[in-house]
């Protein structure tokens, strides 16, 4: 049995990620003040302690590490909203890099003896670099002051581990959808959208032609990716993409949703946003050779997706 911090714990992805190492026998801490998350996401198992706090709260979390001496670390926390990070710039940089930081900095004046700290990044690095797939070693150009704090702290959690040898990795999100993805979320990937407009009988607003291309990896899967990359001990002071390596269009994904509610969605066509990213998918050459290949179709993770949205009507 492993102990395990995870910060952020309540989110959408944290919370699967809770329920995974939960059925893999874990202790597990979660650290997140509910800006995002919510509590009832979090199992109430006794082998879950939540705590609601910001991790930009370094007295609280330098006890925490010195108090639990955790196997491993996920760090998960963030403004996760872009234009929050436009509004916010300061306050995103405080949450998004400088909170992971101090994290770091507490295990190496401590010497605090940790199997391995997974850093979750974004493929909003990547910006608007038209190379397509994306490279991890592709030219990076964030735009945003949510893109800047994800590579920079990347860049953090990859030295720190070189230079002081913490065994350190970090993984870059593309468009994971599934299970508790919050709609309400300024953040929210559009497949959370389109489900809300199923579930509640709406119509969905398309900006631009539909044509689009995004790489959507279901929730299990990312966990699949996640355990092997935080138990392979070849994967260290790297960076992965976590995503299936396969592009599909809005136009096909609304298409296959429609056959998984056995109904027609009501799209409203609109002029596509300037500076919107047209296409984005990952090369997962790196994720592959450890050992990864994704279990679910889009269809059959938007049939899980679809299912678990149901059951709570």
């Amino acid at each position: 049995m492993s102990k395990v911090l995870v910060t952020g714990g309540a989110g959408f992805i944290g919370s699967n990620l809770v329920d995974q190492l939960l059925h893999d026998g874990d202790e597990i801490i979660v650290v997140d003040d509910l800006s995002m998350g919510l509590a009832s996401n979090l199992s109430n198992s006794p082998s879950v302690t939540f705590y609601e706090h910001s991790i930009t709260d370094h007295a609280f979390m330098q006890g925490l590490l010195l108090k639990e001496h955790f196997d491993y670390i996920y760090l998960l926390a963030a403004i996760a909203s872009v234009a929050d990070s436009v509004a916010r710039p300061y306050e995103t940089h405080q949450i998004n890099q400088e909170a992971n930081v101090f994290i770091l900095e507490t295990i190496r004046q401590y010497k605090l003896p940790i199997k391995k700290l997974l850093f979750t990044s974004s493929a909003a690095v990547y910006g608007n670099n038209p190379e397509l797939p994306k490279r991890e070693d592709s030219t990076i150009d964030p735009l945003t002051p949510y893109a800047i704090d994800k590579f920079a702290t990347e860049r953090f959690v990859i030295d720190y581990g070189k230079l002081y040898n913490i065994p350190t990795v970090a993984v870059r999100f593309f468009n994971v959808y599934g299970p508790r993805q919050n709609p309400k979320s300024p953040y929210s990937g559009v497949l959370s959208l389109i489900t809300q407009c199923f579930k509640n009988n709406q119509g969905f607003s398309l900006f631009g032609d539909g044509e689009q291309t995004r790489d959507f990896i279901f929730i299990q899967d990312v966990l699949s990716a996640l355990h092997l990359i935080m138990t392979n001990n070849q994967a260290v002071h790297d960076v992965y993409n976590v995503a299936t390596g396969k592009q599909s269009s809005l136009r096909t994904i609304i298409a296959d949703y429609q056959k998984v509610v056995g109904r027609a969605l009501n799209v409203e066509y609109l002029p596509a946003r300037s500076g919107d990213i047209v296409h984005s998918y990952a090369d997962t050459t790196k994720l592959k050779a450890s050992g990864f290949s994704p279990k679910y179709t889009l269809f059959s993770g938007l049939s899980s997706y679809w299912m678990s949205v149901s059951e709570k009507q």
